[in-house]
């Protein structure tokens, strides 16, 4: 297939990395990390969806115990943890792929029974979650989170280390780079906005207060891992677990420009699908076409341009949207979670012409424990295309099953 009619087929340059298509694993959490340590399951899970010059980005690694709160999600604080982790960055590398790992801390979005002694969740700010956001237990359970504290600015420091440390703690378990996630209403989402951050010190206010611990974050990981290998994933727009901002497009355009300072590799940005406001229904985005990126992010790209900062999106994209927006020139690179999940060969399904026949997705299964169910069982093109071939021999072979 010619690179001009799919674009999201076309290689791109990522810093130092070649990669041979612009379709990218979003990170998506899968709760399969028993006691928060990857498992063998893991090794397969990513190596299925790796492919030469790919781009995959781990599910949410917390940087530290009081950044859990989802059951069997991993982290990776300790030892164990990155000892456990070798194997599915070898499995993956094996493919030829690169692979990023997400580093993230929930915050207020927690219960007590995850954090360290059974204490409260930290935030921003001492006011809890509504009761519509849930968090599951253990057992897999529903309930409202913990009413949380907010951090003392003394705290502050050892947070952004907690961070750091997980920045080399990813290195030494191979990985190719980090993806701070700022995103979604977690720990850093919470400062940064005014919805949520109610503090009155050097980290609330105004939105270079606000702003002040994710740049001083990244910077403390780009002296750790150096810019090209450090990422960061915000959702300016998106009120996911309340977090709302009064000025969101003013807030993104200072984090951008700290951004392009410290020179990091790329921007992922998640599009409002994500968002409870209900811009999105089930399956399908608010785009009708590439016309119509600019009421999305588009000011993001913008405020990239110029720079050495990829752009990368996510959120609600199908091949038809990805494409268009590779096309259009309103992004370098798509993330998918939903697709990927259900289509391991994603982005060899992509390649093909016309229409792409897609494993539909059983979101009934995207947050068990089991190592197989929903997890590691979709299967691929070339295996389904072989159950059909011995289906239909079986099928001439004995007709009376017809």
């Amino acid at each position: 297939m010619e690179s001009s009619s799919n674009p999201l087929m076309e290689p791109f340059q990522l810093g130092p990395f070649a990669l041979s298509h612009r379709v990218v694993l979003a990170p998506v959490t899968r709760c399969r990390a028993t006691d928060h340590i990857p498992q063998p399951a893991n090794v397969l899970y990513y190596s299925q969806r790796a492919s030469p010059g790919g781009l995959l980005i781990s599910e949410a690694a917390a940087v530290s115990q009081q950044g859990i709160g989802w059951p069997h999600s991993p982290g990776i604080w300790s030892d164990e943890q990155v000892q456990a982790w070798k194997p599915v960055v070898k499995a993956v590398h094996d493919k030829g792929a690169i692979f990023f790992c997400q580093l993230w801390h929930v915050g207020r979005a927690s219960h007590t029974c995850f954090q360290p002694r059974g204490q409260a969740p930290v935030s921003s700010t001492n006011n809890p979650l509504l009761p519509r956001w849930t968090v599951r237990l253990p057992d897999g359970t529903p309930v409202p989170c913990s009413a949380p504290r907010a951090l003392q600015t003394d705290e502050i420091p050892q947070l952004i280390t907690d961070f750091q440390l997980a920045a080399r703690n990813a290195l030494a378990a191979g990985f190719d780079g980090v993806e701070i996630h700022a995103a979604h209403g977690y720990l850093l989402d919470q400062f940064l906005k005014d919805g949520i951050n109610d503090r009155d010190d050097a980290y609330g206010g105004s939105i270079a207060n606000r702003s002040r611990l994710v740049l001083e974050i990244l910077e403390a990981i780009c002296r750790e891992a150096g810019p090209q290998r450090t990422a960061v994933r915000i959702s300016p727009i998106i009120d996911h677990l309340g977090a709302t901002d009064s000025d969101p497009v003013a807030l993104a355009h200072h984090l951008v420009a700290g951004f392009v300072k410290l020179g990091v590799l790329y921007l992922h940005a998640t599009e409002p699908a994500f968002s409870s406001s209900k811009m999105m229904t089930e399956g399908k985005s608010i785009f009708a076409s590439s016309r119509d990126w600019n009421r999305s992010l588009g000011f993001l790209r913008e405020a990239t341009s110029g720079s050495s900062i990829a752009f990368l999106c996510s959120g609600g994209f199908t091949k038809e949207l990805g494409n268009a927006a590779i096309q259009s020139g309103y992004a370098d690179l798509v993330a998918y979670g939903r697709l990927f999940i259900s289509n391991p060969d994603l982005p060899a399904r992509f390649a093909r012409h016309g229409d792409v026949q897609l494993n539909p997705y059983n979101r009934a299964t995207f947050y068990t424990h089991h190592p197989v169910l929903g997890y590691i069982d979709y299967p691929c093109m070339d295996s389904r295309e072989e159950e059909e071939e011995e289906e239909e021999e079986d099928r001439k072979k004995h007709p009376s099953k017809l």
